[in-house]
């Protein structure tokens, strides 16, 4: 009996806990929607695209610096609690049936109001603390796309020797087309001003979509690009990336996107 009671206490004090914490979190994104934090004259908007990160988006909101005036979690499709959790952070939750990376971020910018965006993954691998430190640099070097380079990798565990390699030659291969040193071609973590996207032709609606933006900001001679090293780690839950087919295209897709006309 004195065992049931404990039980039945211990579900709804955690019960309690979530409601508490879900109804501080909806307080503050309100508030901070009626009284922006404006960051040096500059509104943010974070994009995180997600397909089941619902171990991972739990560990990114909870980090999310208090500046950021819009978090946009665009859900391509999960089966498990990731829109409810980030709702419970007070995201703007927005659906995307049609599966895709690229998919997910134009559903995303659609939706951004903010003057600056700051992408990342919904899989704890890149770090919302490095959202600061970013936005400093991208605004001190007076630039339109900022790039978070994850090389060189200092987490052994956080990239495999066979990613290693993938991203080389296809940074290597994006840097030959374009004639500019890329690090990261592939990376998922950016800093860049909402206003350069009306000039973008963003076709890919997959992983190429990484790429391709990058390719997009160094083709426009008006838009000023940089990158930086971030610290890149082991990811959360499932992954859903696969090496050779996503490789092979992305390789085809910069081949095909540098000889093509638009």
């Amino acid at each position: 009996m004195l065992t049931c009671f404990n039980c039945g206490f211990t579900a709804a004090v955690r019960r309690a806990e979530k409601s508490a914490r879900f109804q501080n979190n909806f307080m503050r994104i309100w508030y901070q929607r009626l009284h922006p934090i404006v960051y040096k004259s500059q509104s943010i908007t974070v994009i995180i695209p997600c397909l089941n990160e619902e171990q991972g988006i739990e560990r990114v909101l909870s980090r999310m610096p208090e500046f950021v005036d819009q978090v946009i979690v665009v859900d391509n499709g999960s089966t498990d609690r990731t829109s409810d959790v980030a709702r419970s952070f007070g995201a703007e939750v927005i659906r995307e049936p049609v599966r895709g990376y690229g998919r997910s971020y134009k559903r995303g910018f659609a939706s951004a109001t903010s003057d600056l965006i700051v992408t990342l993954d919904g899989d704890h691998s890149y770090p919302p603390d490095a959202i600061s430190y970013l936005i400093e640099a991208f605004l001190h070097l007076e630039i339109d796309f900022l790039n978070a380079s994850r090389f060189p990798v200092r987490d052994r565990q956080a990239m495999s020797f066979k990613h290693k390699f993938g991203n080389w030659i296809l940074s290597l291969a994006m840097s030959v087309l374009y004639f500019r040193w890329v690090r990261d071609s592939q990376s998922g973590m950016w800093v860049l001003r909402r206003s350069i996207l009306k000039d973008m032709q963003l076709e890919s609606d997959g992983m190429a979509f990484s790429e391709e933006i990058k390719i997009e900001a160094l083709k426009n001679s008006r838009v000023r690009f940089a990158e930086i090293s971030i610290m890149y780690s082991s990811r959360l839950g499932e992954i859903k990336l696969n090496p050779w087919r996503d490789g092979f295209y992305n390789l085809f897709f910069l081949v095909r996107k540098r000889f093509t006309r638009n």
